[in-house]
């Protein structure tokens, strides 16, 4: 009755945390938190969960094995801390005026005003931008704190910056439009944060003990005899063609290559003028490359020669439906095409199809294109750098490698590469035979070198690319959704080659994961422009939360693999036993990849779900630093606690019998990567929040 209890519970709040975020969508923030989040329901049901959990623990006696029950221990901890954050801590706004003094703050919930126990004193607040930019890279409030009337001490607050006094902390939260008054968030919370922060370190030491502890499953799953490899035969298939189009007036190429290098300020930052080029021609014809001319070719064009260029068909429209309205044959439409003498086509038809999502958003895509040609072509597009040296031009260095980086397609080239080996690769994992005679074990061996070499070659040059918009961007490159997608295919790819010795048969795995993710990457609505971090995001912990999170989605990818590849074998395995005439051999080898398989997934399950945790509160502690609040059922935040406590079930097979079997087992994996893509494209097209930065 107690564990069936506990399970009822569990689960009960993962479908609630689920059905909160669509909630919130609907009724707003505020609504789903007074409603939910900081009900006392809420409060009581995840009480409830604490304290069946307990008594399970010692009902089992998990004393006896200290790592694990540390580990339970780690999470009620954090739990206890919660619940006194939500009874005792206090949240709050301050707004300050250059040189008026300011005793109480307002807070969060009551807007109420309450008295702080000292005075704060703004003396300057100033924006700080990136060199030669006008985009923020932080904003900075110098204050004075004052008791009695005179002034105790100096203090800076900014972007990852807080000022505590009397355990009241204060965080940059916004500004007045004059510049001379800021807003600050205040947050006092003397026991829980402690609390909350010892039961992080608590799971940090927990999830090491078990790890390396020999008494616990995952040393003995690592010492397995079954552990031990398997093999599979692979070809390679792969060609590029290029072609030439015919030239049209412009520049020549030499001085092409020489404007190539002029530096320009874009996206707020300073670029060499192909970079810009480049963007600019992507964005218009989807192609870095017209007609065999290249991008600075048809950006001096456009600047110079504009009527020689309006009716060059250059306009990538991707409805059909939209072509059909303009009367467009083709997929590219002219810029005389979309006017009808001084009358713009699209003006009517925005205001016709404004509330038709599909139309209206084909319509903004070609509006927005049209509306990059006209600033080019009425030359406030194009910002050079200030001739007073006011702004800091980049080395040469740093120019040929942004050149160079806009010259090789990394993506492109990675995702056509992997997805083609990949594909031939797991094909003939199912389909052909393993041999098992001295010459088959021996062309399967060299097989398996060539291509764990081969995956490693397409990783050192997926790494180049990375280390190379890491030294253009001065930043490590996982500020946005295209960014963390390829350092997650980085990981992809890194994680056969660590397991091919004793697993061969992952490899196909890794050049598909990594492939599709950079497919995604390549296709998907993501950004691969390099832009300056915003301000709050320009942390070392962000860096790490990020990293582990990918990291972890990585291996939960290779879980879904291997489930899938599981799950075929058990298909293939009832067919060879439903036959007439029973192979004893097959049979015997379908069985035992099958436990291979699956004391695989059970291995690669610890280090999946605590990388997992371990970036989940990564990213409280810096969203602590932050916005003063470790935790605040942002829907990102939720459906990663969704995720963790999804696949921390399949832990539990001694209590759950059915995760025992290969079969349940397998598909409750596949199953919870669903959470995964929820958590990770879900959360993000359709939920929204505060992590919706990371579609840019």
């Amino acid at each position: 009755m107690l564990k069936k209890a506990i399970i009822a519970v569990y689960f009960l709040i993962v479908f609630i945390l689920a059905f909160a975020t669509f909630y919130e969508q609907r009724y707003g923030t505020a609504t789903a938190s007074t409603a939910i989040y900081r009900s006392g329901w809420f409060c009581v049901l995840w009480s409830v969960l604490a304290v069946l959990s307990l008594a399970g623990m010692l009902a089992r006696r998990l004393w006896r094995r200290l790592p694990v029950c540390l580990l339970h221990v780690s999470f009620l901890v954090i739990l206890s801390g919660a619940l006194l954050t939500h009874l005792l801590g206090k949240e709050g706004y301050v707004h300050l005026r250059n040189g008026i003094p300011e005793s109480s703050y307002v807070e969060k919930d009551s807007k109420n005003y309450q008295q702080l126990p000292f005075v704060l004193r703004l003396d300057t607040f100033r924006i700080e931008t990136y060199a030669g930019t006008s985009a923020p890279s932080d904003y900075v409030s110098e204050l004075t704190c004052l008791r009695d009337g005179q002034a105790h001490e100096q203090a800076v607050v900014s972007m990852n910056k807080i000022y505590v006094c009397n355990g009241y902390r204060f965080y940059q939260s916004s500004f007045d439009p004059d510049g001379r008054g800021t807003w600050l968030s205040m947050n006092y919370d003397p026991w829980g944060m402690g609390v909350t922060y010892f039961g992080y370190a608590l799971l940090g030491l927990s999830i090491i003990w078990t790890l390396f502890s020999r008494k616990e499953r995952f040393m003995q799953l690592l010492r397995h005899p079954l552990l031990r490899g398997g093999s599979f035969m692979l070809l390679l298939l792969f060609s590029q063609s290029l072609s030439a189009e015919r030239k049209i007036p412009t520049i020549n190429e030499e001085k092409a290559r020489v404007l190539s290098r002029e530096q320009v300020i874009y996206n707020d930052r300073v670029v060499p003028f192909n970079t810009l080029a480049r963007d600019f021609l992507v964005k218009i014809y989807r192609k870095p490359s017209y007609k065999g001319l290249s991008a600075e070719q048809v950006v001096s064009g456009w600047t110079y020669s504009p009527a020689d260029w309006k009716d060059e068909p250059m306009i990538y429209i991707k409805s059909g439906d939209l072509r059909q309205l303009l009367g467009i044959e083709g997929k590219y439409a002219r810029l005389t095409d979309l006017f009808d003498g001084e009358d713009y086509k699209l003006t009517p038809l925005i205001q016709r199809y404004q509330r038709q999502d599909k139309m209206a958003k084909a319509i903004e895509e070609v509006d927005e294109k049209v509306g990059l040609i006209l600033m080019l072509t009425n030359g406030t597009l194009i910002r050079p750098l200030p001739t007073d040296g006011s702004v800091a031009r980049l080395s040469d260095a740093k120019v040929d490698a942004e050149l160079l980086y806009n010259q090789i397609p990394f993506t492109k080239l990675l995702f056509m590469f992997n997805l083609t080996m990949g594909f031939i690769g797991f094909f003939l994992l199912l389909f052909l035979p393993s041999g098992h005679d001295d010459h088959s074990a021996k062309t399967s061996r060299l097989v398996n070198k060539i291509l764990a070499l081969l995956l490693c070659l397409s990783l050192l040059f997926h790494l180049f690319g990375y280390v190379l918009r890491w030294y253009i961007s001065g930043r490590i490159p996982l500020g946005n959704g295209y960014e963390t997608m390829i350092f997650m295919a980085l990981v992809l790819m890194l994680l056969p080659l660590l397991l091919y010795k004793r697993f061969p048969f992952t490899l196909p795995f890794g050049f598909l994961l990594s492939g599709f993710t950079l497919l995604v990457a390549y296709l998907g609505e993501m950004n691969p422009q390099i832009t300056p971090m915003m301000p709050v995001l320009n942390s070392p912990i962000l860096s790490s939360h990020v990293s582990i999170i990918m990291i972890a989605y990585a291996l939960l990818a290779f879980l879904l693999f291997n489930g899938l590849y599981c799950l075929y074998l058990l298909w293939q395995a009832h067919r060879v036993g439903s036959a007439s005439q029973i192979d004893d051999k097959k049979s015997h080898q379908l069985s035992q990849k099958i436990q291979q398989l699956t004391l695989l997934s059970r291995l690669l399950l610890y280090p999946a779900v605590f990388c997992l945790s371990i970036g989940i509160f990564l990213g409280a502690i810096w969203a602590n630093v932050s916005w003063g609040n470790y935790w605040s059922w942002d829907p990102k935040e939720v459906w990663a606690l969704i995720t963790l406590m999804v696949y921390g079930v399949a832990f539990h097979d001694t209590s759950l019998k059915w995760l025992q079997r290969p079969l349940l087992f397998h598909s409750y994996l596949v199953f919870a990567f669903l959470v995964v893509l929820m958590t990770y494209f879900g959360v993000n097209y359709l939920l929204g929040g505060m992590h919706s930065y990371a579609n840019a």
